[in-house]
């Protein structure tokens, strides 16, 4: 797969997205946006890839929006997310497969928004988190004010966005909003060996994870019974099932095919 401004691999189930526009600190132009959608629903629907792995080239995971190429596009900023940024949100989210974020420097405004969307964030200790939007007068978007709440409460949330103000990688650990902040060294080889572990699991499994997850908090707790018990059944079906029990009662490690 060619991108214009993604660098994008796959080997041994993960698929590596990296955002490379590092002149630009990985702004996010309406290419971009495009493309990553396509890489995202691309490797959905790859038997081969298994989990995803997102990062940044150069100093940055992503500062949000190019505002040339947003002052360029003539068409209000509404519409703008409706075309672009809510279907690659939409996209991540409706992904049945581990997502796995390196936040190598800032992410900002909507590049803070796709990078909290992964199952699994890790951070640099040099990187941070910017909710930038009313520093020139705007509001929230790509999700942001959905996915912010669920992991941080209302209350910090709100910080984020009202203050404008950088949270620390340390910080962000601090307060549940990502996995793990690492020394930067070793940012990229824990994402590997964590994108590599889950490349070996379960990948059905993962799949009826997300999307419990994404559910749960909109549904009552008797939609949310039936719903475990419907996903249960689609889970025991699997091949990966059959494999795992095997393994338990070999007494041996399991060998998941995703299948």
């Amino acid at each position: 797969m060619a991108f214009e401004t993604l660098l994008f691999d796959r080997a041994d189930g993960v698929a590596r997205i990296t955002l490379n526009r590092p002149d630009r600190l990985n702004a996010m132009s309406g290419t971009m946006l495009a493309e990553l959608r396509q890489a995202v629903e691309q490797a959905g629907q790859d038997a081969g890839v298994r989990v995803l792995l997102f990062t940044g080239a150069g100093r940055a995971f992503c500062s949000g929006a190019d505002l040339l190429d947003e002052a360029a596009a003539a068409q209000p900023p509404g519409e703008r997310l409706r075309e672009l940024y809510n279907p690659l949100i939409r996209a991540m989210a409706a992904l049945e497969k581990p997502i796995v974020v390196a936040v190598n420097g800032i992410a900002a405004g909507a590049g803070c928004s796709i990078a909290l969307a992964g199952d699994f964030v890790l951070a640099a200790r040099s990187a941070c988190f910017l909710q930038a939007f009313v520093n020139i007068g705007l509001v929230p978007d790509a999700g942001a004010t959905a996915i912010l709440p669920r992991l941080v409460g209302t209350a910090r949330a709100a910080e984020m966005m009202m203050l404008g103000e950088r949270i620390s990688a340390e910080k962000a650990e601090s307060w549940g909003m990502i996995h793990r902040a690492t020394d930067d060294a070793a940012l990229m080889a824990e994402a590997d060996a964590l994108a590599t572990r889950l490349a070996a699991g379960p990948t059905r499994a993962y799949g009826l994870i997300r999307r419990g997850l994404g559910r749960a908090l909109e549904q009552s707790l008797a939609e949310t019974l039936e719903m475990e018990a419907a996903h249960q059944n689609e889970a025991a079906a699997t091949a990966d099932f059959r494999e795992g029990v095997a393994a338990f009662l070999q007494k041996r490690p399991a060998r998941f095919t995703g299948a």
